[in-house]
């Protein structure tokens, strides 16, 4: 069926879902850092916070992919000729997208940490304190497992967007399943069959990804719909 090119495609897969896991832990520690600045007294800090999400999250994620790719290529060579070495550095596609997908996501991750954890009564920080917490016990202690709960449907929608848009790190030459399925239909020109897999095997990975986080939702929400009636 689809001409010798199934284990092509699925090796393109793996490479996919590498990528994916690789960039959301990325986007995960941006989407951090983003929040803290965001819920920063201090304004500088929260007006870069700001400024982060709302550039990346105002331009498509193609542009910054090729920005980002071409961009930084070219300010890396700059640099190394600048310092004296005058060999052509070539970034590696894999490295570059995992790099792209995590900075833009963790624009949007940010806003996903900074909604949750404001969803937070402050009361329950002023009781850990009054109970002898220091402030960093009380953010682990308290604010981390509920932040957790309440952005854990945002964090899936993230995650979900952010596997289907690895496929437009194959416009960078990433030999993605994307980019393979691309090649097979080029060679036996039968573009309906090959993108057709590679549509069913994201939602395959997608719908697994749903069980699963969904999963994870329904045992961190153990005894909050009680406590909350």
């Amino acid at each position: 069926m689809l001409h010798g090119y199934g284990s092509s495609i699925l090796d393109g897969a793996w490479l996919t879902i590498n990528l994916a896991l690789l960039a959301m832990a990325m986007a995960i520690s941006l989407g951090l850092i983003g929040a803290a600045c965001r819920l920063s007294p201090v304004k500088w800090l929260a007006g870069l916070g700001e400024l982060y999400t709302t550039v990346v999250r105002g331009i498509p994620d193609l542009v910054l992919i090729l920005l980002v790719f071409y961009g930084g290529q070219d300010l890396v060579n700059r640099l190394a000729l600048a310092l004296g070495y005058e060999q052509y550095i070539d970034i590696n596609p894999f490295i570059a997208g995992v790099c792209t997908m995590g900075f833009i996501f963790g624009a949007y991750l940010s806003e996903t940490f900074r909604g949750a954890f404001l969803a937070i009564p402050k009361g329950q920080a002023e009781a850990g304190a009054a109970y002898g917490m220091s402030p960093l016990q009380v953010f682990w202690r308290i604010s981390v497992p509920q932040m957790v709960r309440l952005a854990l449907p945002g964090f899936t929608n993230n995650w979900l967007v952010l596997t289907k848009s690895t496929a437009l790190i194959s416009v960078i030459g990433l030999q993605d399943m994307m980019f393979k399925a691309k090649n097979a239909a080029d060679a036996t020109h039968q573009p309906f069959t090959f993108y057709l897999a590679v549509a069913g095997l994201y939602l395959l990975l997608t719908s697994l990804s749903l069980l699963l986080l969904r999963g994870v939702e329904k045992r961190y929400s153990i005894g909050c719909k009680a406590a909350e009636l």
